[in-house]
Formats: C-alpha cells, sequence, structure tokens
C-alpha cells in the first residue's frame, strides 16, 4: 500500500524538478552582461538615465557582479554619485536572495533527477515511470508559460506587478522613473522583452526535455531471455 502510495508522489516529485531545472537553466544566460547591454541599448536606458554608454556599462556591470556574485552592496557611484539610493539597494537585496533561493531549489531538483535517472538504469520497472514523469514536467511548464506569456502579451504591467506580490513586500519595488535610477537603467520595455525572451528559452528547453524523454519511452528494451551475439556465437 505505501509502494503504490509512493509512486504517484515519486513521479510528481520528478516532474516539478525537470520543470524547476529547465526554469533555473533558462535564467542563466539573462545573467550575462552581454543579454542586459542588448536589452538596455533596446530600450533606451542612455537616455532615461542621462548616463553615457560607459557610464552606464559601468553601473549595470557593477549592480550585475554584486546580484550574481555579490557581496550584495551596490554600492556603485558614477561621477562620485551613487547610482542607487538606499530603497532601491534594499530591494536589489531581496532580488539577490529570491535568486539564491532558486539556485538552492535547482540544485535539490538536480539532485532528485539524477537519482531518477539512476533508476532508469538499473533497468527496474521504474524506468518507464520516471520518463514519463519527465515528460509530464517539460509539458506542463510549456503550458504553463504559454497561458503565463499570453497573459503578459496582453496585460504585462498586471503581471509584473503580481509577480512581484508573491516574492517581495508590498511598498519596496515601487520607484519613480523620474528620480529613481533603477527604474530607468531597467525600463518597462527591458523586462517585457527579457521576459519574453526567458518565456522562448524555456520553451525551448522543455521542448527539448520533452522530446528525449519520449525517445526515451519508445526505445525498445532489452529481452531478459536475450541471449548476447557474443555468448551464442562462443557456443
Amino acid at each position: 500500500m505505501i509502494e503504490r502510495l509512493a509512486r504517484p508522489a515519486g513521479s510528481v516529485l520528478v516532474a516539478v524538478a525537470i520543470a524547476i531545472t529547465i526554469v533555473a537553466a533558462a535564467v542563466l544566460p539573462f545573467l550575462n552582461p552581454a543579454w542586459v547591454a542588448f536589452a538596455q541599448d533596446r530600450a533606451d536606458a542612455t537616455a532615461w538615465t542621462g548616463y553615457s554608454a560607459t557610464e552606464l556599462r559601468i553601473a549595470t556591470d557593477a549592480i550585475l557582479a554584486d546580484l550574481v556574485i555579490g557581496p550584495p552592496d551596490f554600492d556603485v557611484a558614477v561621477g562620485g554619485e551613487p547610482v542607487l539610493n538606499t530603497r532601491e539597494r534594499g530591494h536589489l537585496t531581496d532580488v539577490r536572495g529570491v535568486f539564491v533561493a532558486l539556485a538552492v531549489l535547482a540544485a535539490a531538483a538536480a539532485a532528485v533527477l539524477v537519482l531518477a535517472v539512476m533508476r532508469t538504469r538499473s533497468g527496474d520497472e521504474g524506468r518507464g515511470r520516471v520518463w514519463r514523469a519527465m515528460r509530464a514536467g517539460a509539458l506542463g511548464l510549456m503550458a504553463a508559460v504559454g497561458v503565463i506569456g499570453v497573459v503578459g502579451a496582453v496585460a504585462f504591467d498586471r503581471g509584473f506587478e503580481v509577480f512581484h506580490r508573491l516574492f517581495f513586500t508590498g511598498g519596496t519595488y515601487t520607484f519613480d522613473p523620474r528620480t529613481e535610477r533603477l527604474v530607468q537603467l531597467f525600463p518597462q520595455r527591458f523586462w517585457f522583452e527579457t521576459s519574453m525572451a526567458l518565456g522562448l528559452v524555456v520553451l525551448v528547453l522543455a521542448g527539448v526535455v520533452a522530446a528525449l524523454a519520449t525517445r526515451r519511452l519508445r526505445a525498445p528494451r532489452p529481452s531478459p531471455t536475450a541471449v548476447p551475439a557474443r555468448l551464442e556465437t562462443a557456443r
């Protein structure tokens, strides 16, 4: 009885783990300074901030380094003036906390997947169950991203607000684009296009995982009674 209950729970765990791993992997390219510079250029961040292209890169690259590598001081200055005020630095510290939590969750999810894949190699009856769970997780993630993408395309501002409410304390993430650098460095267009690109990467990765899982499920299993060709020849 316990084993029967454990099987569905294990499948759900694998499905969730593959979804988390895909999302975490998809986020990584967007923490690259090259992408950030490209997206800022499209969002005209130099006009918003009044910085030169060089000053924009100094400010942004320092913030990105503090966010990804640390320490999370976010105390970069341009022309002797701090780029961010206390509230902006506090919000970025909260953002770093979310990234750290995602990294820990992704590491745990990856460990679950490694154990699951090791089980598929043992040739026991759990092989098909593991690959079906991975496929289900990938397809479920694709469906979720599709829905979120449609909503984001027609109501991005509202979706952006809901996202922040889920992860941050109210009032800690609202800034004035006329006077505060954080939203000038990363204007709304930056987030819209980055979110759409992130969704596309998630869809591609999830599609690859689903295709791989399907291929594994369709692969013929070796018969336990089959005699290896070399042994047959030896006879």
